[in-house]
């Protein structure tokens, strides 16, 4: 099978279909054996209290595919899930620009075209109760953004790159300022000039969902979820950085530092993606049972896996499916475990040698939000 580079440039029907085709054969990859049966975990989430705003959290028993489907894929709404009208729609290009734009949907998708495959999570997830499902893999297609910020000639004076979304709600201050609001996120001028940068039309080869963005959002390779806005309709250069509810409020991590016995309190907002791994699902063919999970977020080296108290073991990490920004699966087998509850966690190492951390290091422990959670996770199974 020929093998095609993660980010590259498409043209013509011919090789579209080519590509749709050999993806489509790929899809669905995954370490599995014939014959095996799913073992629930002990600890399910409890229900969803906001439906509304999360939707279709994966259902990690149920992986069974490297790409996520479209209908299977997470989506958080902030405020409304806006219908947009392609047709009307326009994206403007705006700000501290020479040559302020309108382009239609027609218009981005007549520029050149390229393809990322790219593991989203919401930075949140598994930092609540009822939310561990908060990711998903998706062969995201569209255009550079960095093409388009050059052709608009950026003043010398912009710092800083906004993103607009569709969906808006009322923002509530704590000194009862009340106000209307559009979501939007923003980033560095050099970070929005990364060539990795697309804006995005398809997913998984077909449009955008509604609930992913239709008709275009923002796709940032290596970033959390919240920065890769949905429903955008406007771009914007500016002078200064922009602080809102979800760059300077609700997306930010507070951490305790030591500054020479010192406690000092820093936050940040929340950025590019961390290291993490996470048990998917346990199975089994008769005694003989198999661990297989996903790990992301960095360029993974290995996988270790410890059940209960007993020592890190290496876990085999799947090859089958190669790219930069997407997670790696993994798996290890696990013979003729003895019958009863037992804790299964894993722990992913990049190729720099960092180690996902566990929930009890420094980094985790005096972190007092849930936001950019990315400690190690332990799930609970029963063996018969």
């Amino acid at each position: 099978m020929p093998h095609l580079q993660r980010r590259e440039l498409i043209q013509g029907s011919v090789a579209l279909a080519a590509i749709a085709a050999l993806h489509a054969s790929r899809a669905y990859a995954f370490p599995t054996r014939p014959g095996e049966e799913v073992v629930k975990w002990l600890d399910q989430l409890p229900p969803n209290p906001v439906p509304e705003v999360i939707k279709n959290q994966i259902v990690w028993e149920d992986l069974d595919s490297w790409v996520t489907p479209n209908d299977k894929f997470f989506s958080i709404a902030h405020f409304n899930r806006p219908i947009i009208d392609a047709g009307t729609w326009k994206l403007e290009i705006a700000g501290l620009v020479k040559k302020p734009m309108a382009l239609t949907l027609a218009d981005i998708k007549a520029r050149p075209r390229e393809e990322v495959t790219f593991t989203i999570e919401c930075s949140g997830n598994t930092g609540l109760p009822f939310f561990n499902g908060g990711i998903g893999n998706a062969r995201w297609a569209g255009t550079p953004l960095a093409p388009i910020l050059k052709e608009a000639g950026v003043l010398d004076s912009g710092i800083e790159v906004v993103f607009w979304g569709t969906d808006e709600g009322e923002i509530k201050r704590a000194d009862e300022v009340t106000f209307k609001q559009n979501f939007a996120r923003s980033m560095s001028l050099a970070d929005a000039m990364d060539p990795k940068n697309i804006l995005c039309y398809e997913m998984n080869g077909t449009s955008l969902p509604a609930d992913n963005g239709f008709p275009l959002r923002l796709i940032a390779p290596g970033w959390y979820g919240i920065a890769n806005a949905k429903w955008l309709k406007r771009i914007e250069v500016r002078d200064q950085r922009f602080e809102s509810r979800f760059m300077g409020r609700d997306y930010v991590t507070v951490r305790e530092e030591d500054h020479n016995g010192e406690t000092v309190w820093a936050e940040t907002s929340v950025g590019r993606a961390r290291l993490k791994s996470a048990p998917a699902r346990v199975t089994h063919i008769g005694s003989d049972y198999r661990i297989v999970g996903a790990a992301w977020g960095a360029p993974i080296d290995r996988v270790e896996v410890k059940i209960d108290d007993g020592p890190w073991m290496p876990a085999t990490v799947d090859g089958t499916e190669e790219a930069e920004f997407a997670w790696k699966m993994w798996s290890l087998d696990w013979p003729k475990p003895s019958a009863g509850e037992h804790t299964v966690t894993s722990r992913a190492i990049d190729k720099s040698g960092n180690i996902q951390p566990a929930m009890s290091d420094p980094w985790i422990a005096k972190k007092h939000t849930y936001w950019e959670s990315n400690g190690q996770v332990t799930r609970r199974i029963q063996v018969s």
